[in-house]
This record gives C-alpha cells, sequence and structure tokens, in this order.
C-alpha cells in the first residue's frame, strides 16, 4: 500500500497499524497516480494545542475517511505518545470505515495488550476505567478487554511480590527430535546435530558459572528459573542432571527465594521415568507436556513424530514422578485440524486434570515448513469458532486466564492466553510476559531482559543464535553479563 504523509512523520505507527489490519500488505512511499488501487494519506495539524488528524484510505477499489481530534498536553514525550495514539486510532476508524470489521484487539498492535490494565491499576485507576480504556480509547472487543482485565490484573499482583533486586533466569537448550512445521525457532534436530550437543553444553555450563557468580556478587535474587527450548528433555538424564547441577552450583544462595522451577518437558516422545526421577531430585516444581494437538492425522501434519497414546503415556509418568503442576499446550488453528477435532484435544486435555492449559494460536512464522511448503490451514473463522469454544470449557473446569500474549502474523489476529486453576498461575510466564522483572538468559539463542520498573526502561542483550556459533564465541555471553551486573549498578546509584 503507497503511504503519503502530510504534516508529521509517524511511519513506525502507521506501519504497524497496516501490517496488523492489512496482512500482505507492505509500505510503499512512492507518490500516489491515478489509478492506484491501494494507498493512504494521512495528514495531521496542530491547532490551539489540539491535533487533527484525517486518513483517507483506498483499497481495493473502495474508499473511506476519517477524522480524530486529540489534546496535545504535558512533557514532550507525552505528547508523542498521545501524538501516536490518534495517529493510530485515525488509521483503524478508517479501516473500519471501509471494512466494517473490527479486530478482535481493535487497533492494538503490540505483543503485550493487557499491559495498559497493569499499568492502570498501578496507577490507582480501577478495573472499570481500564476497560472503558480498551473498548473507547483502543476498540478492543468487549470479550477481550474482559481478558485483559484478567490477565493483567494477574500480573498487578504478581507484581507487588517483587522486589528491587528480584529476577528471574532462563536457560535455553535450542534441540529438538525433529522439527514441527509451525516452527521458525532456533532450535536444532538432534538427528542431524547429535554431534553439537555436548560442546554446546561445555559452553552453557561455563555461561551459567559465570553467571551465577554474577549474580551473587551483584547481590540479586532468583525468583524463578524456567528451562526452555527447543525441547530441554531432549537431552538424556545424565545431561539433564549436569545442567541442574551447574545451575544450582553456580547461583548458590541467590536460590534462597526461588520460588519456582520449570522445565518444559514438551515433546511426549522425549519423556521417560529416568528424566523425571532427575527433574524430581532437582527440585523442579512444573514441567510442560506440550501436545498442541491430540488428533492422530493433524499431528502427522505437523511433523510430530508420536501419537495421542505416547502423549497419554507421557502423562502417566508424569503423575507417578509427583509433580506439583502440570501445563499442557495447544494450538489453534495447525494445518488439518478443525473446530471439532480442537474441541476433542481440549477435552482430553481437560480429561488429565492438570492445572495449566495454555492456548496458542497459529502464528504463521517466517521460515516456518507451513509457509515454506504451503500447507492448508484452518481459516480465521475456524480459528475463531476454536477459541470461542476454549474460553468457556475451560472456564466451566475451574480454569482463569492469567497470562497472554500475542505475535505477529497470528490466525485471525487472536492471542495466545495461559489458563490456570487457583494456584497454580507460572510466575515466570507472568514476570516474562508483563516485563515485571529482569530475565537473564542463559544458552543460545537467549534474549537477557533488564527492566527498571521504576523509570519504565528495559534493555536487551541477545546471546549468539545457533548452537555452533554460541560455543566458538563465549565472549559475547560474558560482555552480556557485564552489561547486566553494570545496569543494576547503576540503578543503585
Amino acid at each position: 500500500m503507497k503511504l503519503e504523509f502530510h504534516g508529521h512523520d509517524e511511519r513506525y505507527t502507521v506501519e504497524q497499524s497496516l501490517l496488523n489490519l492489512f496482512p500482505g500488505e507492505l509500505p510503499v512511499y512512492e507518490p500516489i497516480a491515478p489509478g492506484d488501487e491501494s494507498w493512504a494519506v494521512i495528514s495531521c495539524r496542530e491547532e490551539e494545542g489540539r491535533l487533527l488528524v484525517t486518513v483517507d484510505l483506498r483499497h481495493h477499489g473502495e474508499a473511506a475517511a476519517a477524522f480524530h481530534a486529540a489534546a496535545l498536553s504535558g512533557t514532550d514525550y507525552e505528547r508523542e505518545g498521545q501524538r501516536r495514539h490518534a495517529v493510530g486510532s485515525c488509521f483503524f476508524q478508517a479501516y473500519r470505515a471501509l471494512t466494517g470489521n473490527t479486530p478482535p484487539w481493535g487497533m492494538l498492535t503490540g505483543v503485550r495488550p493487557d499491559k495498559l490494565v497493569t499499568q492502570a491499576l498501578s496507577e490507582g485507576k480501577t478495573l472499570d476505567s481500564a476497560r472503558a480504556m480498551l473498548e473507547g480509547e483502543y476498540f478492543v472487543t468487549p470479550e477481550r478487554a474482559s481478558l485483559a482485565l484478567e490477565t493483567g490484573a494477574a500480573a498487578y499482583e504478581a507484581a507487588k511480590g517483587l522486589g528491587s533486586r528480584d529476577i528471574a533466569v532462563y536457560i535455553g537448550i535450542p534441540f529438538c527430535p525433529t522439527r514441527c512445521a509451525y516452527c521458525s525457532f532456533v532450535s536444532q534436530s538432534v538427528e542431524k546435530s547429535f554431534a553439537l550437543v555436548e560442546p554446546y553444553l561445555d559452553a552453557l555450563a561455563a555461561e551459567i558459572e559465570a553467571g551465577g557468580r554474577m549474580v551473587r556478587e551483584t547481590g540479586l535474587n532468583v525468583r524463578c528459573l524456567y528451562m526452555g527450548g527447543g525441547t530441554p528433555t531432549t537431552l538424556t538424564a545424565p545431561q539433564l542432571d549436569r545442567v541442574l547441577t551447574a545451575f544450582e552450583a553456580a547461583f548458590g544462595s541467590a536460590l534462597d527465594s526461588c520460588e519456582e522451577i520449570t522445565v518444559e518437558a514438551g515433546r511426549p516422545d522425549t519423556i521417560t521415568a529416568e528424566k523425571l526421577a532427575v527433574l524430581k531430585a532437582h527440585g523442579v516444581h512444573r514441567v510442560s507436556v506440550n501436545p498442541q494437538t491430540m488428533e492422530a492425522h493433524v499431528l502427522e501434519a505437523i511433523g510430530r513424530r508420536h501419537s495421542p497414546g505416547d502423549i497419554d503415556r507421557a502423562m502417566e509418568l508424569v503423575a507417578a514422578a509427583g509433580f506439583r503442576h502440570v501445563n499442557m499446550d495447544l494450538i489453534a488453528g495447525l494445518p488439518e485440524d478443525t473446530p471439532e477435532g480442537f474441541r476433542r484435544s481440549l477435552d482430553r486435555c481437560l480429561a488429565f486434570g492438570t492445572d495449566n492449559i495454555t492456548v496458542h494460536t497459529l502464528a504463521l512464522k517466517k521460515g516456518s515448513r507451513i509457509l515454506l511448503e504451503g500447507l492448508a490451514i484452518p481459516g480465521p473463522e475456524a480459528v475463531a469458532e476454536m477459541l470461542d469454544c476454549a474460553g468457556p470449557a475451560l472456564r466451566r473446569a475451574g480454569y482463569g486466564p492469567y497470562y497472554l500474549y500475542r505475535q505477529k502474523y497470528m490466525s485471525g489476529s487472536f492471542e495466545n492466553t495461559g489458563w490456570t486453576r487457583p494456584g497454580g498461575a507460572c510466575l515466570y510466564n507472568i514476570y516474562i510476559m508483563s516485563e515485571l522483572c529482569s530475565i537473564l538468559s542463559l544458552g543460545a539463542g537467549g534474549s537477557t531482559k533488564m527492566v527498571d520498573p521504576t523509570r519504565r526502561l528495559i534493555r536487551r542483550r541477545f546471546n549468539p543464535k545457533y548452537p555452533k556459533e554460541y560455543a566458538e564465541r563465549p565472549g559475547k555471553a560474558l560482555e552480556n553479563q557485564r552489561d547486566f551486573a553494570a545496569f543494576y549498578e547503576e540503578m543503585g546509584r
């Protein structure tokens, strides 16, 4: 779509709105010519402390226009935010006039729509005023506004229990038995990269040792550990023992306040009684078993080499091991799935009685086999039907939503939602999705996030992506840890 700006240069806001509302359209900065069928003209002017925005929009022969006026006040930073919101709001209103559609999350384009609720509550506002903001200022549908109110309130309560020196730790194991059709994560299939595992673990152990020393010397407290991937249980039992032993030895007294250790067991074809015994011996509180679907033909379509019966057997092993919390993941919108099949999968997961179920919406990620091979997937209406059955069914079974996030290129522009029974919330999921505290990420592809809630300041550092590169460049991870320590020294001043 050709974009033309007058009186402003809010490119980022308009581009994000374009990608959200018109999937597949890319911004083009060329003069609009007679006969062009896809363009937008966004104009701004200021008059007596007010910003006046107009948007003229044309798409596939249909045209619409919108006007929006907003007061500008406060600091330059605050006025900049007000300007961005006004431009995004006007673009959205033109889109709605053109199409008659209101996407579930309205004009919101970000990953964390419920942060608006958490922020409002921290400023002393009520849930009713937060709802009015979501529905009135951001055009969020009542159903999604209700969802955001619950998860945003959960984050607000979790934030109360965090001190200024509290952090979370993530350890990444970037290996899987095979690569799923929907996946674009930097993970290696062990059948193709078995030789990388031991060098990777050597490098990871060294980074864990250095990270633990840095955390103790900086006076930080680890509130939770999350080991993800990939699939951590792709490792052997001795390898899992090695990683967790290294973590305990390195972080030592910094773990005195650690409330939660979570390991993604993930793929049922990687779960054995021996591995679960190792996790239990190291005090792991929560494991995830992620079937994604319980339909055999859908498992085959996404490249999983296990059956629904394998999931049943894995859950029997997990139950016998006696973990305090168990999570299961499902994905709405997988190739070959239907609303009826998704409902059957959900019913089977509910029958296991786990206290956490996460319902993801398929995200069409670049580099995934779904896109590369053009696999057929359910349409947005079918995905909406899947999600619309999930919420009520989970609520009837005693679950409530406690965290959510969105991703780019999601089917139907929906969301991923974590559901829990009372007392089963995974703190790490809340911390990272609501950006409540710093996350020290160890391992290949690690994304360390340094968070100062008081100043609303967030900085990021990234480890090398690939296992081989990570093992060969240990200096980058150590540099990131130095920056992490310096961030807290700066906070202390």
